[in-house]
């Protein structure tokens, strides 16, 4: 049986994938970069900042790598005020509640944004288990913060099931043994399968993610 539902943040509880092209588009233009969907999601999409700025601007210091990730996450924060949850998600939290499904956030978002972006959604309360990169490095793609969290919980990898909108994360969930089904918010799908997502969908009112959970529960209505 389904015991816990483990769920990545940025592009799976909310569609942020354009905000963050956006501000880092304006941000890599400065250093010659004029980055385009794809640049961004090979080389952007799902990753820490520390592990970006690294890969594409090596030639920063570690204090002006540090100044510019600030100003990129305080530039995001300023623009999700409006952010809506992903379709579906209530009904699958309603799910878990009557199931009493354990739920957590697993996400590779810096402590500030993870808190701001569950205010903005209303779901701090849905979310008292939040795995954040600093708590588990290096963070996504590697399995340690999909780990921590089923230990937290204390639910076994064979009994959970994850949520990605990245190929870094799927490769994460995967990697700790995780049923992972991978959301088309920000990534084709076949990338996603190719990283190792045992299905797809593009929301959480997906039918046939809805046939898969009445066959692991026996509360869905």
């Amino acid at each position: 049986m389904l015991e816990a539902i483990l769920f990545d943040l940025d592009g799976t509880l909310a569609d942020t994938d354009s905000i963050h092209f956006a501000v880092w588009q304006d941000i890599l233009v400065r250093y010659d970069l004029d980055i385009d969907r794809s640049f961004y999601r090979q080389r952007i999409s799902g990753r820490t900042n520390s592990k970006i700025i690294k890969d594409i601007i090596p030639q920063l210091t570690l204090e002006d790598a540090w100044k510019l990730a600030t100003e990129k996450e305080e530039t995001y924060r300023r623009l999700v005020n409006s952010l809506l949850p992903t379709p579906g998600l209530d009904r699958l939290i309603a799910l878990t509640d009557r199931a009493s499904i354990k739920r957590a956030v697993v996400t590779n978002a810096p402590e500030d944004n993870a808190v701001y972006m569950l205010k903005v959604l209303r779901l701090t309360d849905t979310f008292p288990t939040v795995i954040m990169a600093k708590d588990a490095p290096p963070g996504k793609p590697d399995p340690t913060p999909y780990e921590l969290a089923l230990s937290r919980l204390g639910v076994k990898s064979k009994r959970a099931f994850a949520f990605e909108d990245s190929a870094a994360g799927i490769r994460s969930a995967v990697g700790a043994g995780i049923y992972t089904i991978g959301i088309t918010s920000s990534h084709p799908a076949e990338e996603l399968l190719n990283a190792g997502a045992s299905m797809t969908i593009e929301d959480f009112n997906d039918q046939q993610l809805w046939e898969l959970l009445d066959s692991k529960t026996k509360a869905v209505g």
